[in-house]
């Protein structure tokens, strides 16, 4: 009696096995034969900055309209090879595409948030993102960051900040700035010449903050907001035209 049992189970989980497999093999050719309904983009714009939309994103994707994707059978569509298109887009920090139950695809981007703007005659004009890549200007939007100039600019664009060591301290300075709501509505622009020395340029004052190299910024900072915060108010914010940080545990004003 217990063996009947047994080999009654047994069989029910073979069928149950065929079945599901039968399922799963018939939902596989169905979707085979599906074509691609719709495209739906959902860009992480949560910064504000506009430098692409879902069309440009949809423009990639069919390469410019060579590429007809929707109407077409999955089949003849190649997710992967959309995607590294796709994220050819600087502009774009990540892009995932993938296919739904109901025949759309599905687009999940996020962009790229700038917090530096190059701007200097020698070189062409661009960005730098927050995680230190050097993106191109944009025709459709322009990010009101801090200005980078300087004849050290023309080395800073060879390359992402994070390649090299002096891109790293530069990287680090605007990282610095960026984090401290203080500095990053204080200063307005940097400029870095060919030996990486920092003049700082703030959005009210008229002193020019003589920083010297990208370094001890915790220690600089610290005795600048004693400058602003202490000096000037007593000596009166137009007194100085120039404020030096270079020297250890001195500010020198002139």
């Amino acid at each position: 009696m217990l063996k009947k049992i047994r080999i009654g189970k047994g069989v029910k989980i073979i069928a149950a096995a065929v079945v599901l497999l039968s399922v799963i093999s018939f939902a596989e050719r169905k979707q085979g034969a599906e074509v691609c309904r719709d495209i739906f983009v959902k860009l992480d714009n949560q910064y504000d900055n506009f430098f692409i939309d879902e069309n440009d994103i949809i423009a990639l994707m069919t390469d410019d309209g060579d590429d007809i994707i929707i109407g077409k059978d999955f089949e003849e569509i190649n997710l992967k090879t959309i995607e590294e298109r796709v994220r050819t887009q600087k502009f774009l920090q990540k892009a995932e595409i993938y296919r739904d139950l109901k025949g759309n695809i599905l687009v999940n981007a996020k962009l790229r948030r700038p917090f530096a703007r190059i701007v200097e005659p020698s070189v062409p004009r661009g960005y730098i993102s927050t995680d230190g890549v050097i993106l191109p200007p944009s025709r459709k939007y322009t990010s009101r960051t801090i200005i980078l100039s300087g004849s050290f600019m023309k080395e800073l664009v060879k390359s992402d900040l994070t390649a090299t060591e002096e891109g790293k301290k530069i990287y680090e300075l605007l990282k610095f700035i960026d984090g401290d709501k203080f500095w990053k509505a204080q200063i307005a622009q940097i400029d870095i010449d060919k030996k990486m020395n920092v003049l700082i340029y703030p959005q009210v004052t008229k002193q020019i903050v003589e920083f010297g190299q990208p370094d001890d910024l915790e220690a600089k900072f610290k005795k600048l907001k004693v400058f602003y915060k202490q000096i000037l108010p007593q000596k009166g914010w137009n007194t100085y035209e120039r404020v030096n940080l270079e020297y250890k545990d001195q500010i020198i004003a002139e």
